[in-house]
């Protein structure tokens, strides 16, 4: 559950320029239909709806793939998302009411054309609208009954909060993306991997993609906005005699191709995830280890987004089926008092590194702002939606969704700060001390990882996995780092939060997409390096296959794409 994981980075480069003013077709139909509907159902329907909303999201995109030279993958496309929730009963108890031991999503989505034609819009909100509104009545009677013949809940807040209506226009996105010289480019790029016949598999790949959304609810607020995405990432990977699948990968990310890098700095970082596979497929296979270690400021990103991002998502402090892991710890201390933990989607660009966790307006309607959890180490609140739960009646502009499902509480930008940083060579110092002091072999160093995912619910384990993919061991005696492989990260939340000794001081960013209830959106985490006193490696599960028996042809000149 959960993942944080780099496969899941849908978006790579795009230039996003802001059309002329236009008549808002679109938001016009769509405000016309839902007063429409929203009247008829309150004097004719049993029960009447108390809330309706209408969100569309916009998404065009172009994509070009390459290996070795060649153009694999090329595509493009357009669609529009609409999402109708309809909430019957009332706020204190409606048809979005979690009944407990129900883990299934809401689905609420349908293709709409994305032509302005009025008529057509029109018509597909009107059949949509009916049909929600009929899954919202049968499934208000199923809530009733439940909540007749079952135990009462402890967290008997309202289903729903009020939120002020906002008006806002943005120009919609236009998505402009050189086809041509993006090509040409992923040729070149591509082809580079063919100095480097150790790697089995590789990739480089560009996206972009426009995203605007539009969103009208009978509260009265009407939104559209929207945003630019860009990426470059680059794959490879490799398989070891044992079977063992080795990768490696890099990503760039931008609003804009602006903030891209040109294609010297994409070299050396094909060059750099070339080698990193090399090199493991030499590298000895880890043992299970219990001990110190330190995480780069991207690992130790994705290791805070596991272990306590997603426990601090609010709707997982009403549901039963949850662990509940910090529900009852506000104002307590949950994290060492050296740190702090702010969620803040206003937040476009750390240390001149483009976010992918920022937006104006969650799936709500709600602005966004920035939110901090924990503060010197003590919980403050929660991500909020508009879904209330004890203590906390209102949303804090962090409902989120895929377009299809249906809201929840879900992370943003998640940024770790410390008043307990030191410098790199410092804090290398102080992982030494901490071996020797505990009498181990060696430490860890946790280079990169490329996701994660954790267990929420109470049934289950209370734990994550976090899966690193350059891992050095750390001798105390002056031996350079040995690079080992194979091996997963795998504890406890609580147990892990207090291992924590201290932190470096450089930020670095983590940018992906997380999969949870409401589906994949984007994030980021911002961490500096983290000083561990404990954390466990067991070892990576191995495939059956072997390497190919057969060499790998001979690379002639005339087709190697004009890349070295």
């Amino acid at each position: 559950m959960n993942p944080f994981v780099t496969p899941c980075f849908a978006i790579l480069l795009a230039v996003a320029t802001a059309a002329p003013a236009d008549t808002p077709v679109l938001l016009d139909a769509m405000s016309q239909e839902l007063n429409r509907n929203f009247t008829v159902l309150k004097e004719k329907a049993d029960p009447p709806p108390y809330f309706m909303s209408y969100e569309v999201t916009d998404q065009e995109f172009r994509t070009i793939s390459g290996t070795l030279g060649t153009i694999n993958n090329s595509g493009a496309g357009r669609n529009r998302a609409l999402d109708v929730s309809v909430r019957v009963g009332s706020p204190k108890l409606d048809n979005y009411h979690r009944v407990r031991g129900e883990r299934g999503q809401f689905t609420s989505g349908a293709l709409l054309t994305y032509e302005d034609n009025a008529n057509s819009i029109k018509h597909r909100l009107w059949l949509e609208t009916d049909r929600a509104y009929r899954a919202a009545a049968e499934r208000l009677i199923r809530i009733k009954t439940n909540t007749q013949v079952k135990v009462a809940e402890a967290d008997d807040s309202d289903d729903f909060s009020a939120a002020p209506p906002v008006t806002s226009r943005q120009a919609p996105l236009v998505l402009k993306f050189d086809e041509p010289d993006w090509t040409d480019r992923i040729r070149k790029l591509s082809a580079r991997f063919q100095s480097y016949p150790k790697v089995l598999t590789s990739q480089v790949s560009v996206i972009g993609q426009t995203d605007t959304r539009y969103l009208v609810n009978t509260e009265g607020t009407r939104i559209e906005h929207g945003r630019g995405y860009a990426r470059v990432v680059i794959t490879a990977s490799a398989k070891a005699a044992d079977g063992t699948d080795l990768e490696a990968f890099d990503s760039y990310e931008a609003v804009d191709p602006g903030g891209l890098p040109d294609d010297k700095v994409l070299m050396a970082a094909i060059d750099h995830v070339a080698n990193d596979v090399t090199n493991l497929l030499k590298a000895p296979e880890a043992e299970p280890f219990v001990g110190p270690a330190i995480f780069s400021g991207r690992a130790a990103g994705v290791f805070f987004h596991e272990i306590f991002g997603h426990r601090v998502e609010g709707h997982r402090q009403k549901d039963e089926s949850e662990g509940q892991t910090f529900t009852k710890s506000v104002n307590t201390k949950v994290l060492p008092d050296f740190l702090s933990v702010i969620f803040d989607p206003t937040r476009r660009k750390i240390g001149g590194v483009d976010l992918n966790g920022w937006y104006d307006y969650d799936d709500e309607g709600v602005k966004a702002r920035p939110v901090t959890a924990v503060e010197n180490g003590v919980l403050k609140t929660f991500l909020m939606s508009r879904s209330p739960i004890k203590g906390f009646e209102e949303s804090n502009g962090h409902g989120r969704r895929q377009p299809g499902l249906e809201v929840v509480s879900r992370q943003s930008n998640l940024i770790v700060q410390s008043t307990n940083a030191v410098p790199d060579a410092k804090l290398r110092e102080m992982l030494l001390d901490e071996v020797k002091k505990q009498n181990k072999p060696y430490g860890l160093y946790f280079r990169d990882i490329t996701g994660g995912f954790t267990t929420t619910q109470r049934a289950g384990l209370q734990a994550f996995k976090v899966i690193p993919i350059i891992v050095y061991k750390v001798y105390p005696d002056g031996r350079p780092d040995e690079l080992v492989r194979g091996t997963d990260i795998v504890g406890t939340p609580l147990a892990s939060f207090s291992k924590i000794i201290a932190t470096g001081d450089k930020p670095e960013v983590f940018n992906g997409y997380c999969g949870a209830e409401s589906g994949s959106v984007p994030v980021s985490a911002v961490s500096p390096a983290i000083l561990v006193s404990e954390i466990e490696i067991e070892k990576k599960a191995k495939g059956n296959d072997r390497p190919p028996l057969l060499s790998e042809p001979t690379v002639m000149e005339n087709s190697r794409g004009g890349g070295q």
